[in-house]
């Protein structure tokens, strides 16, 4: 049997001696994929207690906030799908029970695992999507192959938001030392103020990669993560278009692991960096929150559903991806973690 209990969560291991990745029953997220010799997992597991999102209700859990993220951070782990909605539901939709990222952060999927397989599927009842993912990982192998299929069993047309949100945690993050590389261009910091404590980027600018414009009027290099006791925000980086492939890096140079995804740029032409540094001090974050978001999809910010339909795209590149009506869209991507002395300038696998 391949169900386990992952942080008290109904979850689903794939282990192949090498690496371990485990999805969970209710969010499907890929909450870990973990070196098995060294027990090093670098998503992100909050520093508070992970529930089932159908266990949460807003008068007894007060403690993950009362807005439209606290059924989904109840949750939260690792890499969750962010389909057919990439950011906040509009007031009309938060009122109606939409959550923050949509139905697929949230919803059970059906899990089963056979040999070296894992493939997860749910109903997006609200969206009338549904959503299949197929983990393949062989024998001894640092690289999983993961294919997912968005179909539409509607009689419309629908313009869908469709990124993958993996984000990164302690210990495989710390603050000035973590080191990132990916095939960026043009970027650009989000409008608004992406943290109650304010933050360093100049709001707005657009930069190449890797050096942000900050407040001050000075510059930073995005390839190292931040070194500030506290702070946050969110940046969008446009996909090298002469690459056919896309990817990026993270590597601890402590445990001298590099972790990362490779995938078809013409699926996902946008990396968002969402960076959370102790900067959101109310529940549930409480001041104790370390993550970068390393976010690649169809959008380039996380936004309502009108929002990235009104903006339509940025720098020539459309920022939503169309399913057709009774049709199935699919792509591909691959997710690594192998040993590396010093952090590789490409992928070091194919």
């Amino acid at each position: 049997m391949s169900e386990i209990r992952y942080r008290g969560r109904r979850a689903h291991a794939l282990d192949n001696g090498t690496l371990q990745i485990i999805v969970t029953a209710e969010g499907g997220h890929l909450a870990a994929v973990t070196d098995k010799a060294t027990q090093l997992n670098p998503l992100w597991s909050p520093p508070w207690p992970s529930i089932e999102p159908s266990q949460y209700n807003p008068a007894k859990h007060p403690e993950y906030g009362s807005d439209a993220e606290s059924k989904l951070l109840a949750g939260i782990l690792g890499h969750n799908l962010c389909l057919d909605l990439f950011g906040g539901p509009s007031e009309p939709e938060a009122a109606a029970g939409m959550t923050v990222h949509g139905e697929a952060s949230v919803g059970t999927y059906d899990i089963k695992v056979e040999g070296n397989t894992l493939t997860q599927q749910t109903l997006l009842e609200q969206a009338r999507l549904r959503f299949t993912r197929r983990i393949q990982l062989p024998a001894g192998s640092r690289v999983a192959t993961i294919t997912e299929s968005v179909e539409n069993i509607s009689a419309l047309d629908r313009p869908v938001a469709w990124t993958q949100h993996a984000t990164l945690g302690p210990p495989f993050l710390e603050n000035g030392r973590t080191a990132f590389r990916i095939t960026a261009t043009k970027s650009k910091v989000i409008d608004q103020d992406f943290t109650a404590a304010g933050g360093y980027m100049k709001k707005g600018a657009e930069f190449d990669w890797p050096m942000v414009p900050r407040t001050d009027g000075g510059r930073e290099d995005m390839q190292v993560f931040t070194g500030r006791p506290v702070s946050g925000g969110f940046t969008t980086h446009l996909l090298d278009p002469a690459r056919q492939d896309a990817w990026f890096i993270a590597w601890s140079p402590i445990h001298r692991l590099a972790f990362g995804y490779i995938w078809r740029r013409q699926d996902f032409p946008w990396l968002g960096i969402w960076e959370e540094n102790r900067s959101r001090t109310q529940p549930p974050w409480n001041g104790q929150t370390i993550t970068r978001g390393m976010e690649f999809g169809v959008s380039p910010f996380p936004e309502s559903r009108r929002a990235m339909i009104e903006r339509g795209g940025l720098f020539g590149v459309p920022g939503y991806r169309w399913v057709p009506a009774r049709k199935t869209i699919s792509a591909e991507y691959k997710v690594f973690l192998v040993p590396a002395e010093a952090v590789p300038e490409s992928p070091p696998v194919s």
